[in-house]
C-alpha cells in the first residue's frame, strides 16, 4: 500500500489544474450558454455561471479582461465565451476563465447601443420638454471636433458664407479611439466656460459603428445633457443615430447641416429686414394719410364751421329737457293726489271715529280696553264706560236682554 503515491488534497487540485491546462482544446475553448447567478464585484471581477438546459458550468472575468468588454453583461442573457478551464484549488471546483465575451445573436456593440439607450432614457435625458431652444442669430458658436478632420473645415465654411460675422471656437478632440470620449466631453465642459457662448456643435464625418463609438458611450451623452449653451448633434450621415443624437437639442443629419442649422443666411435677413421696412413705411404713410383726411373733413364739417349754432341747439335741446320735465313733474304730482284721496276714502271708512259720528257708541268695562260684543260680557248693577263721538259716559246695567240686536227689528 505504501508504494503508491498517496496525494494530498492540495497536491490533487494542483494536480489536475495542471492536466486541465495542458489540454490544448480546453487551453481555448469557446463556450454558448444563458447568463445566470451573475455578480459584478466592488473589485471589477465578474462571476458567473453559464448554463444550457441540461448542464451548468462556473464562470469568473477578471477586472482587466471585464474592462475591455463594449456591453453590459446581466442576469439571463445569451452569450459565446472564449477562455480556459483550470481548477479553483481551495476548494476543487473546476471553473471557465473567461478572456472574451459576446453577446449571442447579436453583436456586442448594437447590445451595448440598446443598454445605454435604454438607461438614460429612462433617467430622462431624451425627454423633449428639456431641450433648450436654439438661438436666433448665434454670436459665438462652440465646436467640438477634429482639427485636422474635413468637418472642422466644412463648419467654418457653411457657417462663413451664410453670416461672416460669426465667431467660432474650436475645442479640439479626438472622435474616434480610447481618448475620444473624455475629449469629446471634456471640450463641451471646456466651452461651456467661455463667457457668452450662445451655441454648441459637436460633430465628425460618417463611419461605421465602431468608429462612431465615441457618440455612444455615457460619459459624452452626460456632457451633452449637462451643458447649459444648447448642443447640435452632427455625427455621421444621414442614417447614422448615436446616443448624443438623442441627448441633443437638435440633431442634424451631417455637420453641414448643422452648420446651416445654426446661424441663417445674412442676405435674406437684410431682404427680410428691408421688406418689413417698407411695410411699415407704407403703413405709416398710409395712417397719416387717413388722418390728414379725416382732419379736413372735421374742419369742413358744420359744427366747427358754425360752434354758435351748435351751443344754440344744444341750448333748444336743454329747454327742451327741462319743460318735458316739469310737465312730467305735475302730472305725477297729479297723480299722487288723486292717489292720497282715494287711500284716504278708504281709511275714513274703516276708522271707527267716523262710526261714532253716525250715531254708534262704544261700550268697555269700566277701568279696561276690552270692547263689549255681548250682554253676557257684563252684569246687572255693573258699571260700564259709553265712548261717543264727542265725550264718553260711566252708566250703571239696570237690565240685559239676551239675542242679537236685529231680533228686536
Amino acid at each position: 500500500m505504501f508504494n503508491k503515491r498517496i496525494f494530498t488534497v492540495s497536491e490533487l487540485n494542483a494536480y489536475l489544474k495542471n492536466k486541465l491546462e495542458e489540454d490544448s482544446i480546453l487551453n481555448n475553448l469557446w463556450v454558448k450558454g444563458e447568463v445566470s447567478n451573475f455578480k459584478a464585484h466592488s473589485s471589477g471581477h465578474l462571476y458567473f455561471v453559464l448554463k444550457d438546459k441540461d448542464s451548468s458550468v462556473r464562470c469568473v472575468m477578471f477586472r482587466s479582461w471585464a474592462s475591455q468588454l463594449r456591453f453590459a453583461p446581466e442576469q439571463g442573457i445569451h452569450v459565446i465565451i472564449r477562455g480556459y478551464l483550470s481548477i479553483y484549488e481551495r476548494d476543487g471546483n473546476y471553473q471557465v476563465y473567461v478572456e472574451e465575451m459576446q453577446p449571442d445573436g447579436i453583436g456586442a456593440l448594437h447590445l451595448a447601443f440598446e443598454q445605454l439607450k435604454n438607461k438614460l432614457e429612462k433617467e430622462g435625458l431624451f425627454d423633449p420638454a428639456l431641450k433648450k431652444p436654439l438661438p436666433f442669430l448665434p454670436r459665438k458658436i462652440g465646436v467640438v471636433t477634429s482639427p485636422t478632420g474635413a468637418v472642422w473645415h466644412d463648419i467654418q465654411k457653411v457657417i462663413f458664407t451664410r453670416f461672416p460675422n460669426i465667431q467660432l471656437i474650436l475645442a479640439p478632440a479626438a472622435v474616434q479611439g480610447e481618448s475620444a470620449p473624455e475629449e469629446i466631453s471634456q471640450g463641451i465642459a471646456l466651452l461651456n466656460k467661455i463667457p457668452n457662448i450662445d451655441l454648441i456643435i459637436v460633430g465628425r464625418g460618417g463611419g461605421s459603428l465602431e468608429e462612431l463609438w465615441a457618440f455612444n458611450t455615457e460619459v459624452v451623452a452626460r456632457a451633452i445633457f449637462s451643458s447649459k449653451a444648447p448642443v447640435i448633434s452632427a455625427v455621421g450621415h444621414q442614417t447614422d443615430f448615436t446616443i448624443a443624437d438623442f441627448v441633443a437639442d437638435k440633431r442634424a443629419a451631417t455637420p453641414s447641416a448643422a452648420a446651416e442649422m445654426a446661424v441663417p443666411v445674412k442676405e435674406d435677413l437684410i431682404k427680410t429686414l428691408a421688406y418689413w421696412s417698407q411695410r411699415m413705411e407704407k403703413g405709416v404713410h398710409s395712417r397719416l394719410a387717413l388722418s390728414k383726411q379725416r382732419l379736413a373733413y372735421l374742419r369742413n364739417s358744420s359744427p366747427l364751421n358754425n360752434p354758435e349754432r351748435l351751443l344754440r341747439d344744444k341750448v333748444q335741446n336743454l329747454d327742451s329737457l327741462e319743460q318735458a320735465l316739469k310737465t312730467f313733474a305735475k302730472e305725477r304730482i297729479k297723480e299722487l293726489k288723486i292717489r292720497h284721496q282715494i287711500l284716504s276714502g278708504k281709511l275714513d271708512m274703516l276708522s271707527p271715529l267716523t262710526t261714532l259720528a253716525r250715531g254708534y257708541a262704544i261700550c268697555q268695562k269700566s277701568g279696561e280696553k276690552e270692547i263689549i260684543t255681548s250682554s253676557k260680557q257684563v252684569e246687572v248693577n255693573e258699571m260700564i264706560k259709553v265712548v261717543l263721538a264727542q265725550g264718553s259716559l260711566s252708566c250703571r246695567v239696570i237690565k240685559k236682554e239676551e239675542g242679537n240686536i236685529n231680533n228686536g227689528r
